[in-house]
C-alpha cells in the first residue's frame, strides 16, 4: 500500500490529481492495444493488415489490430515485412521525419544509443535521406545479438550496430546529427503490459533511473555535431526521470527547444519546461502505452556532411555482384557490405575501438574457399536477385524452413545455393546438394514455440 501512494503522489507530481487517477485506472482495467508498424522497403500484401482495425496516427506506417494474433508463426514478421511495435514509440519516426525537414533533406549521422530491440532505429531509417548511416548500440550483449537480428530483417544496409557502454563514444566528438537516448528507467508506462514492473517499481528505483540517465547523456552530448539534435525519451510517466533530467540538460548544456509539430486530435499530454516541449503518451488518452519524450537541438550552425564517395576499397571479387551496391568487408571468417556513404564513418568507430558487431549487412560467411550466403544478405533490400536460382515456398514450407527444418525442392532445381522466397519475398538460403539440401538459416533465429 505504502509503494501504490508513493506511485500515485509521482503521478500527481507529473500529471495532477484527476489525471493521475484516470491513468491508474486505466493501466488497472484497460488490455494493452497491439499495433504493427510495416516496412516500406518491402510490404506487398501483407496478410497480417486483414485484422488492421485503423492508423496510427502520427506513423503512417503503423496499423492497429483488432487482436494479437500468434506473430511467431507468421512467415512475414521473419522476412521483415513488419515490426510488432507499440504506437505510443513510432512517435519518433514522425520526429526523424520533422529533423530532415529541419536540416533541408541531407544525409545525416544518426546514433541510437539504447537501441534494443531495434523498432526505433527501424522506424527513424525510414524516414532518412540516402546517404544517411545509423549507428544501433546496445549495453547489454544478449539485447545487442536481438537487435541485430531485427535490424538484419528489416533490411536497410546502412546500420552498423554496436555493443557496449555509451561511455565508448565519448572520443566521437561532434560526429552525429542525431542522437537518441531511450534511456533505461522504472517503465512506469509498461505497467499495463508488464506485471514485473509493476512489482520492481520504487522511488529508490526512480532515483537510480535518473542517476543512470545522467550519465549516459552526459557521456553523448559531446558527440552531437553543432546544430544537431537531441532525442530524449523513457516509458515512465514520473517528472524525475523525463522532466527534471531535462531541465538538467538546458542547465548544464548548450541546447535549445525544438518545436515538432504535433495533431491535437491525437491526444497526446504535453508540458514545458524552460521553452522545451515534453511530449507525454498516457493510455488513458490514446491507443499506446506510456511514453515521454523531447528534442532539444545543440548551439551552432548544421554543416550538412560531404559523404564520401571516392573511398578506395576492393570489393571480394568472388561476392561483388551478390550485392553490388555495397562495399565488403571481410571481419575474421565472415563478410559484411555497407554502403560507401557509410565507411568513413565506420572508420571512425573503428579507431575509437568502439565494438562493433554488425557493420552493415552480413553477406557471406567464409568456409576454405567457398563463400556461403549469410540469411541477412537474403533479407536485405541490396540483394541482387539476380544472382541466385529461387524456389517459392507455400505457407507449411516457409515456417518448416523458419524451423530450420528440412526443405523439399521442386525436381529440376540446379545444385548450389538456392534463394527461398514466399509471396515473392525472400526468406532465406539452402544449399541443394541434388539429393537433400542444408537448411542455412541461422540457428538462433530459428522459430522454436510461443507468441512473439
Amino acid at each position: 500500500m505504502q509503494a501504490d501512494l508513493h506511485f500515485f503522489k509521482y503521478l500527481s507530481q507529473a500529471l495532477g490529481d484527476t489525471e493521475a487517477r484516470h491513468l491508474l485506472q486505466n493501466i488497472t482495467l484497460k488490455h494493452p492495444e497491439t499495433s504493427v508498424r510495416t516496412n516500406p522497403a518491402k510490404t506487398s500484401g501483407l496478410e497480417i493488415l486483414s485484422g488492421a482495425s485503423g492508423i496510427v496516427p502520427w506513423n503512417a506506417s503503423g496499423h492497429y489490430l483488432d487482436a494479437r494474433p500468434r506473430f511467431t508463426f507468421d512467415p512475414a514478421l521473419h522476412q521483415g515485412l513488419y515490426y510488432v511495435q507499440d504506437a505510443s514509440s513510432m512517435f519518433v519516426g514522425h520526429v526523424a521525419a520533422a529533423i530532415v525537414e529541419m536540416t533541408g533533406g541531407n544525409p545525416l549521422n544518426v546514433l541510437d544509443a539504447c537501441a534494443a530491440p531495434g523498432g526505433k532505429t527501424t522506424a527513424v531509417v525510414d524516414m532518412l535521406p540516402d546517404g544517411s548511416t545509423v549507428v544501433a548500440n546496445e549495453f547489454d550483449r544478449l539485447r545487442a545479438n536481438i537487435l541485430t537480428e531485427n535490424i538484419a530483417k528489416w533490411g536497410n544496409p546502412s546500420v552498423i550496430v554496436t555493443q557496449g557502454d555509451t561511455a565508448r563514444f565519448r572520443k566521437l566528438r561532434e560526429t552525429f546529427d542525431i542522437i537518441i537516448v531511450d534511456a533505461p528507467c522504472s517503465g512506469e508506462g509498461m505497467m499495463r503490459k508488464d506485471p514485473k514492473a509493476v512489482e520492481q517499481w520504487s522511488p529508490a528505483l526512480v532515483e537510480q533511473c535518473a542517476g543512470r540517465q545522467r550519465e549516459i547523456l552526459d557521456n553523448l552530448i559531446s558527440c552531437i555535431a553543432p546544430g544537431g539534435f537531441l532525442v530524449y525519451s523513457t516509458c515512465t510517466f514520473n517528472r524525475i526521470e523525463n522532466e527534471e533530467i531535462i531541465s538538467w540538460i538546458i542547465s548544464n548544456h548548450d541546447f535549445n527547444p525544438v518545436d515538432i509539430s504535433i495533431d491535437p486530435s491525437w491526444g497526446i499530454h504535453t508540458s514545458d519546461v524552460n521553452g522545451v516541449t515534453c511530449h507525454r503518451f498516457l493510455p488513458s488518452r490514446l491507443r499506446g502505452e506510456g511514453l515521454f519524450l523531447a528534442v532539444m537541438r545543440r548551439d551552432g550552425e548544421f554543416q550538412p556532411r560531404q559523404m564520401k564517395k571516392n573511398i578506395k576499397e576492393k570489393n571480394i571479387q568472388e561476392i561483388s555482384e551478390w550485392a553490388p551496391s555495397l562495399i565488403s568487408k571481410k571481419y575474421g571468417d565472415t563478410i559484411f557490405g555497407l554502403p560507401v556513404t557509410a565507411l568513413h564513418l565506420l572508420k571512425e568507430l573503428e579507431s575509437k575501438s568502439v565494438n562493433i558487431i554488425a557493420p552493415g549487412v552480413e553477406i557471406a560467411a567464409v568456409k576454405g574457399r567457398d563463400f556461403i550466403p549469410s540469411a541477412p544478405l537474403a533479407l536485405s533490400t541490396a540483394l541482387n536477385r539476380k544472382v541466385f536460382h529461387e524456389v517459392e515456398l507455400t505457407h507449411d514450407q516457409a515456417l518448416a524452413f523458419l524451423r530450420r527444418e528440412t526443405v523439399s525442392l521442386p525436381d529440376g532445381t540446379p545444385k548450389g545455393h538456392i534463394l527461398l522466397t514466399h509471396h515473392d519475398i525472400p526468406v532465406g538460403f539452402v544449399k541443394n546438394l541434388g539429393n537433400r539440401a542444408n537448411n542455412l538459416y541461422p540457428a538462433n533465429w530459428r522459430i522454436r514455440s510461443g507468441n512473439y
